[in-house]
């Protein structure tokens, strides 16, 4: 959540409700659940964003939330039902054979053999935040919320972009999500398209053309 501290206090000084809610990051059907629950606690029309994995849950989330009026995606999958993220990952740095030369794995106590996935910290400010201020990315890298492995592995549900509106944000540098595929899933889900020079945190890098995606969003009608 922390990530989003400099859009969230630009949203906040321009008048807006901001909620950063956090994922869990258990798995897509888990976290999609758990966002639909809160989401149903707010009244008023909301804007749902959702940045890299964050994606395939607000995908799954806003299905019949009735006061979803759009979807933001910035650096994020745009998966179609029965999709996961491992599959839309293709020419990622993440992708590779031996997930240890990038993560570090802990053990999930009585979760069956599933790991918890650290990016390695030297690993984290080129994959994710380069161009950032190498002091800033390693406290990122240090403040990061480990994803359950299985949830790449984990097929998307019914999703609601092809009955909402929705803008994506392609940082042009990112190494985590390949603009091309962004490109390719934004295009397919006839979100609004914007590309910033900016790595997969594009959030922290560019909070600014983040923030006035998401107004775009808010304002569209």
């Amino acid at each position: 959540g922390s990530s989003w501290a400099g859009v969230t206090a630009r949203l906040q000084d321009e008048g807006y409700t901001v909620d950063v809610v956090p994922d869990t990051l258990r798995g897509v059907a888990t976290d999609s659940a758990n966002l639909h629950a809160f989401l149903e606690t707010i009244t008023g029309p909301i804007v749902l964003v959702g940045h890299s994995y964050g994606g395939m849950v607000i995908s799954n989330a806003a299905v019949g939330v009735t006061n979803v009026k759009s979807l933001v995606y910035v650096d994020a999958f745009i998966p179609d039902e029965g999709e996961s993220a491992g599959q839309l990952s293709t020419g990622s740095a993440l992708a590779v054979k031996d997930p240890s030369t990038v993560f570090n794995t802990v053990s999930i106590p009585n979760g069956g053999g599933n790991v918890d996935l650290y990016v390695k910290p030297d690993l984290f400010p080129k994959i994710f935040a380069a161009g950032v201020a190498p002091a800033k990315a390693a406290v990122l890298a240090a403040g990061q919320r480990p994803l359950a492995g299985s949830a790449l592995s984990e097929p998307s549900g019914p999703v609601a972009w092809k009955t909402l509106p929705s803008w994506a944000l392609i940082g042009t540098a990112d190494k985590v999500i390949p603009p091309a595929e962004q490109q390719y899933m934004a295009d397919r889900a006839g979100s609004h398209i914007v590309k910033v020079d900016a790595p997969h945190l594009s959030m922290v890098a560019k909070p600014g053309a983040v923030t006035d995606l998401i107004t775009a969003a808010a304002n569209h009608s």
